[in-house]
This record gives C-alpha cells, sequence and structure tokens, in this order.
C-alpha cells in the first residue's frame, strides 16, 4: 500500500512539474510580438548595405530588424518578432541604411524614413524630423550648358553643366533644403544613356567636390557643375554635347552605396534637343515620383 502511495505522489509531482514548465514556456512564447513592415520605392542597396528597422523605445533606438530589396523591389523579409513589451512602448519607428555586416550596434546618421505610431500603425516619410526631415517639394533647380574651363574656346560649350544663373551675378540656380547628417547632394549628366556624376555638394553656393573632367584653365565658377572634356568614363567620349540629355540632381547616403544616382532625385531636367550655350533652362521636380513611404504594424 505505501509502494502504491509513493507512486501516486510521484506522479502528481511529475505532472505538476510538466504543468508547471508548460506555463513558463507559454509566458514566454506570449511575451513576443509581430512588427509587419510594407515599403514602397526602396531600392536594392548592394552587397555592402542593407536597411535597419528601429523602434524609439522611451527616447532610445531598439533594432526592429535587417533586410534588404531586390531589383524588383521586393523585401526579403516583412514581419519581426519583436519582445511584446517594446512594441508596446515603441513611440516611433525610424528607417536606417546601415554597412553591412555592421560592428556597430547603433543606428547610422543615415535616416531614411521615420513615422510616430498612432495606436498600432505608423505611416513612415522623407520628411519626417527623425529621417530627413524634407519631401523637397519646395526644390527647384535652374541651369546651364557651357564649358567654363575650357581655356575661352567656345566650340565645346554644350559639354558642361552648371547649376548657376549668369543674369543675376551669377548666382545659384538651384534652392534645395538642407540636409541632415548622413545625406549630400549630387549633380548629373546622362550622356548616351550613362550617368556621369558632376560631383557632389551640400552648398548650393559654392564648388562642389568634382573636377576631375573639367580642363585646366581655373576658371570653373564657384557653383555646382562640370565641363566633360577630359578623362571620360569607360565607353564616352569627351567632349560631347548634351543636348537632348537629361540633368539630374540626387539626394545621396554617406557614406555613397553605389557610383549610379540614388532612389532620391528630387529635380530632373531635360536638356532641349536645339539646345543653346548660356542659356538658362528649368528643371522639373520629380520628389514625389522617387520619395519612399512606408507602413509599420504592431
Amino acid at each position: 500500500m505505501q509502494n502504491v502511495k509513493y507512486l501516486f505522489l510521484k506522479a502528481v509531482v511529475v505532472a505538476i512539474l510538466f504543468t508547471g514548465c508548460s506555463e513558463d514556456e507559454t509566458i514566454v512564447s506570449n511575451n513576443i510580438g509581430e512588427l509587419t513592415v510594407d515599403f514602397q520605392g526602396l531600392e536594392d542597396l548592394g552587397d555592402d548595405y542593407a536597411y535597419e528597422g528601429w523602434l524609439i523605445v522611451d527616447g532610445s533606438p531598439i533594432s526592429a530588424g535587417i533586410f534588404r530589396v531586390d531589383a524588383d523591389g521586393n523585401l526579403s523579409q516583412s514581419t519581426f518578432d519583436i519582445d511584446q513589451d517594446d512594441l508596446d512602448r515603441a513611440s516611433a519607428y525610424v528607417l536606417t541604411i546601415e554597412p553591412s555586416p555592421d560592428s556597430d550596434p547603433n543606428p547610422s546618421s543615415v535616416h531614411i524614413l521615420a513615422g510616430d505610431f498612432s495606436g498600432n500603425s505608423a505611416s513612415l516619410r522623407v520628411d519626417h524630423g527623425s529621417a530627413l526631415g524634407t519631401d523637397f517639394a519646395a526644390s527647384t533647380g535652374s541651369y546651364i550648358l557651357a564649358t567654363p574651363t575650357d581655356g575661352g574656346s567656345e566650340t565645346n560649350e554644350l559639354s558642361g553643366v552648371w547649376w548657376l544663373d549668369p543674369s543675376a551675378g551669377p548666382e545659384a540656380g538651384l534652392k534645395l533644403p538642407t540636409l541632415p547628417a548622413g545625406w549630400e547632394y549630387e549633380g548629373w549628366a546622362v550622356v548616351d544613356g550613362i550617368a556621369v556624376s558632376t560631383g557632389k555638394f551640400t552648398s548650393v553656393s559654392g564648388p562642389d567636390d568634382f573636377s576631375g573632367f573639367s580642363g585646366t584653365e581655373a576658371d570653373a565658377p564657384p557653383f555646382p557643375g562640370e565641363d566633360l572634356l577630359i578623362n571620360a568614363p569607360s565607353g564616352l567620349i569627351f567632349p560631347t554635347d548634351l543636348s537632348g540629355g537629361l540633368v539630374v540632381i540626387s539626394v545621396e547616403p554617406i557614406p555613397d552605396n553605389s557610383e549610379a544616382p540614388f532612389l532620391l532625385k528630387p529635380l530632373v531636367g531635360m536638356v532641349p534637343s536645339s539646345a543653346g550655350d548660356h542659356t538658362l533652362y528649368d528643371m522639373d521636380n520629380n520628389a514625389a515620383s522617387t520619395n519612399p513611404s512606408g507602413t509599420i504594424t504592431k
């Protein structure tokens, strides 16, 4: 009889222990929530960079998952397991561009989208204060074709682009918002379908950081732009003729992920096929069609 009682008590204890483990496991499982992300307009960053989401919890960033985007705009992952307490307390979401692999556990300075939670969702925009802080809707641009570094020659005047207004002193031809840390502007001329950088800049009233295609004369005006006269990239011949081509102002991350223009292209100008030199041409505001966006649900 004692053996029977002992076996019964042992069975009860085992049952209690297993029941306790199951409850603990349920508690742990119930503490994990799910974050769903949906983005439009993001592009493939290549092998060396990736996107990373961050929840802002009590003012501090907590990683909410890393993902990539393929050439068709598809995300490598759209749902992420997140601690439920962090999800409940999150006030905002920020999307950054990070090096891959990344040894720094903190967010980079390259914030591309952000949004505040309203209930369980957040709409993400580039003009949020924790992202770029502007949607570029008020940006304007104008340019001339000219080659001021060509030593006085007037035979190649359609082979250079400068963002300036010659009738006003000259003065800047661009009106662009000041960018936050992690971003800079870049000018481009599209020659025979190939985008050629004319240089990067942060100020519209100063020279950009590149003069490798310009001539040897030190007559470049103190504004963004470039003469396409020497050192042509592979597949091109300089001087060229930009008539009928395209000029672009893009917004680029620092460090830059690619030698091609980044997805943010707020200003685009179609160069007239019968363009004249030193004639001021306006650019179109292209921001609405290139600004990415997103929605986050927790």
